[in-house]
């Protein structure tokens, strides 16, 4: 059988004492099989990488990983990547910030790992690239001789001719996809969103999902990423015991669980979502004492600005809510920058009578089945889900909101409060068999399966 090779910024090797896994990694779990390879970064930076990667082996499946430079890093990682590619194509162009240098260094690195890659590859390995980090690494590894299907999926939306063409390299980035033998989407809209650009500013041809330029043909398809729904019900089953989550339910003395969890990055829509429980607290002051809001948001990125900012926004959104609203026994905003464990998440999204994962954008937001797999059958609660996360395309059970409408957001909670159990059920008993038939499973067999359909012929130009 043709081996599998993943390509991803970060490489989770696993760590002693079950460490938990990041979300790519519990996504593709499935597919690290014995005779697999994982290349990408190390996450160490030093002053003089190694040209070959390092290699750790791990129940049968192999890590390959690079080192980088501070200023590698830096221009690649903080400055194209995180600077200017994740504001734009979340559709937040008054933060996306290019320079020059810092695409250059986007491309070094890239021709870094593909150097790197190349050398390990076999003839019949079948290579997946993943997110927007490594969008030109299939052109450059392809031109260092490799032949064997290239795939990429890209986890974070993509954006309109009309939005793209602000970026200064649009063209050069869209070139970069369509070498790929396949791109996968979280939804239509962005698979059609990079058609349309491919037309539009290529020149290319487009017939259904499949794209033609330059003699060749490649295809870009939606393909949903999902989770393993039931072993998280399970989890979150089991996770009654958690002593955290224990304490939370204890505290909450009768009172119902609004519950938020994201990492802190402005697409979540965070000031929105606390301006929004503010609001309902003054619209709805019969909810008063009567429920807690639990948010929780790891900290990331704090080498940009633009995070630190978001995080003192919060700081101060929080104070003057809880300020306004709290009495001696009851604080009505809990709100936590550290992360917590993948079971315990389970645990508390269990007990948490509201959901609200409202991001201004966002790709899929995991999130969304996370909670929905996690509840009781006979008493769940209640999604309030962002129109704007790929999750809504599916989950339309859910109550959909519009993320930059605090009083849409606290009107929606209150209608999930007050809503009576009989139609809670049926929701979820909808909402739940959608996150059982998208799993992940689903999700990496239909991409692998469309990669080895590729084209084994160039089209005719």
């Amino acid at each position: 059988m043709a081996r599998l090779v993943i390509v991803s910024n970060r490489v989770p090797i696993p760590k002693s004492r079950g460490a938990a896994a990041g979300g790519l990694a519990i996504a593709l779990r499935d597919l690290l099989t014995p005779g697999s390879m994982w290349f990408g970064w190390s996450g160490r930076l030093t002053a003089e990488p190694a040209a070959q990667p390092s290699l750790v082996e791990a129940r049968g499946v192999t890590y390959a990983t690079v080192d980088l430079t501070a200023e590698a890093h830096r221009s690649f990682y903080v400055g194209f990547a995180n600077g200017a590619l994740w504001p734009l194509l979340h559709f937040r162009l008054g933060l996306m910030r290019f320079h020059r240098e810092d695409y250059e260094g986007y491309l070094a690195v890239n021709q870094t790992f593909a150097a790197s890659l190349e050398p390990v590859l076999q003839p019949d390995d079948t290579v997946w690239v993943h997110d927007y980090h490594l969008i030109p690494f299939g052109r450059m590894l392809r031109a260092r001789g490799f032949q064997g299907p290239i795939g990429f999926f890209l986890h974070v939306p993509f954006v309109p001719p009309s939005m793209l063409e602000a970026m200064p390299v649009a063209r050069e980035l869209v070139v970069d996809l369509c070498a790929y033998d396949l791109v996968g989407f979280q939804t239509e809209e962005h698979a059609r969103d990079f058609r349309d650009c491919a037309q539009r500013m290529l020149g290319a041809t487009v017939d259904g999902e499949w794209v033609r330029l330059n003699g060749r043909r490649m295809r870009a398809f939606a393909d949903p990423i999902g989770i393993d729904a039931e072993s998280f019900a399970q989890e979150a089953g089991r996770a009654a015991s958690d002593k955290l989550v224990r304490r939370v339910a204890e505290s909450m003395v009768g009172r119902a669980l609004i519950i938020g969890v994201d990492r802190m990055d402005y697409s979540k829509g965070l000031p929105q979502r606390f301006e929004a429980f503010g609001r309902l607290l003054e619209k709805h002051p019969e909810h008063r004492r009567k429920i807690h809001y639990l948010q929780i948001c790891p900290r990331s990125r704090e080498e940009v600005d633009e995070y630190r900012k978001l995080r003192i926004d919060l700081d101060r959104l929080a104070g003057r809510i809880n300020g306004k609203f709290s009495e001696f026994d009851w604080t009505p905003l809990r709100y936590s920058a550290r992360a917590a464990p993948r079971s315990t998440l389970a645990g508390l999204y269990r007990i948490g009578r509201i959901g609200v994962v409202t991001p201004l954008r966002d790709g899929m937001n995991l999130v969304a089945k996370e909670f929905v797999a996690s509840q009781p059958d006979e008493d769940p609660g209640v999604l309030v889900l962002s129109k704007f996360a790929g999750a809504a395309h599916e989950l339309t059970e859910a109550l959909i909101v519009n993320p930059f409408d605090p009083d849409a957001i606290a009107d929606a909670v209150h209608l999930g409060l007050i809503m009576p159990v009989a139609e809670r059920r049926e929701r979820h008993a909808a909402l739940k068999a959608k996150v059982l038939r998208t799993t992940a499973q689903v999700y990496c067999r239909r991409f692998l399966d469309a990669l080895a359909q590729r084209p084994l012929v160039r089209a005719a130009a």
